[in-house]
């Protein structure tokens, strides 16, 4: 069954990518306004929020504004520009991972109610046995936080038994806790059921068929110019640049569903634009990155769950107050943050995308000041697009 059910995705992979998506091709650039959303960035960088950053944002199917600010890093003092690349951090988590687990739902070879021992034999053993993949998409499996898997593992073959060895804090569905191990699970969910590193899968279904030619794990020798570095970092020796920042991931080998992407400003407006198209149901059922707009509506709305919980199925939602989302976007937006200073927030009410990529953790993760930029920055860039004439 395994194999027929790899044999059936890996076909869908390797198809001819036919049509475009609407709102694929970028239409207005960097120039065209963002003037307050160019001032908040400009503080923000000489506040020391970050060294520099880039911001992209669309409607109605056109990319309305790019702005960059700031330098790569203290010892490159080149400018940011659009095609920087980031490292994304968590949201990897939505980009890469949360994806993967739609269209699989969308193939009929993954059920979200399904228990995740069904998928990982290994992944069992008391309250596990009865954690199901929506448990793990909503951070309510029961799974801890956090596990320094790279001081306990010495590759990613370790760093895996580790994994499968934690057990739960919790019985699963009584308590939301965001969980990195829960992410890297899903991911080794994905990858049991095609049998194919994530990596790969996500680069053949679909960022390749989107034209996203910067966006990857572990970034090709012709991009490390133009990445971003990050923290220098007491377990490497090292500032890094061009590999995860993330230690658990750089121990599993850079791959995971919970970080090691990288990407830039353009890649992730064609994401961005193609999650909006498959929610107002403008991609075709013979696309082949059609998805039914009830599995998108049900990953992207607002769970039922514990007390203090804001997630969809993989994605975030705004919260009641002090969210990164702003002010201005609507109750159906859904989004998602990176540690290293990133965010992808869209709203389907009002047709619009914002992103936010900085290298907030170079050189050192000790700075916070990016939590009041967020939202300072997202509501400058909705109250433009919304005041501005439709596009459409």
């Amino acid at each position: 069954m395994r194999a027929f059910v790899a044999s059936c995705f890996l076909s869908l992979i390797c198809g001819a990518f036919s049509g475009v998506v609407h709102g694929q091709t970028p239409g207005r650039q960097a120039g065209d306004g963002g003037s307050e959303a160019r001032l908040v960035l400009s503080e923000a960088v000489a506040d020391t929020a970050f060294p520099g950053a880039v911001a992209v944002a669309g409607r109605g199917g056109e990319v309305l504004m790019t702005v960059a600010a700031g330098r790569y890093g203290i010892d490159d003092s080149r400018p940011v520009v659009d095609s920087t690349v980031y490292d994304l951090a968590s949201v990897t988590k939505v980009v890469s991972m949360t994806t993967a687990i739609m269209l699989l739902v969308a193939d009929g070879v993954l059920e979200i109610d399904g228990y995740v021992g069904s998928y990982l034999p290994r992944f069992g053993g008391g309250w596990k046995d009865s954690v199901t993949v929506r448990h793990l998409l909503t951070h309510t499996s029961g799974l801890p936080s956090w596990r320094p898997l790279y001081l306990e593992a010495t590759d990613r073959r370790e760093a895996i038994d580790s994994l499968y060895s934690t057990q739960l804090d919790t019985i699963p569905g009584v308590r939301y806790r965001y969980s990195d191990l829960g992410a890297i699970t899903l991911g080794l969910v994905v990858e049991s059921i095609v049998g194919r590193p994530l990596d790969e899968i996500m680069l053949k279904r679909v960022w390749r068929r989107l034209g996203m030619t910067s966006t990857g794990y572990v970034p090709d020798a012709h991009l490390l110019d133009h990445v971003a570095p990050t923290e220098l970092d007491p377990v490497r020796g090292r500032i890094i640049r061009g590999e995860v920042h993330d230690e658990n991931c750089w121990r599993l080998g850079g791959v995971s569903g919970h970080a090691g992407l990288f990407s830039n400003a353009p890649d992730l407006a064609v994401f961005a634009q193609w999650m909006l198209d498959l929610y107002h149901g403008r991609v075709l059922a013979d696309h082949p990155l059609y998805v039914p707009r009830e599995i998108v509506a049900e990953f992207t709305r607002r769970q039922d769950g514990p007390e203090g919980s804001t997630r969809a199925l993989g994605w975030d939602t705004p919260s009641d107050s002090l969210s990164t989302a702003g002010t201005l976007m609507s109750r159906v937006s859904f989004g998602h943050t990176g540690f290293t200073g990133t965010s992808i927030w869209i709203d389907p009410a009002n047709d619009l995308f914002v992103i936010l990529l900085t290298n907030r953790v170079h050189p050192t993760r000790r700075s916070y000041k990016i939590g009041r930029v967020r939202g300072l920055l997202a509501d400058a860039i909705v109250s433009e697009l919304l005041s501005s004439e439709d596009p459409r």
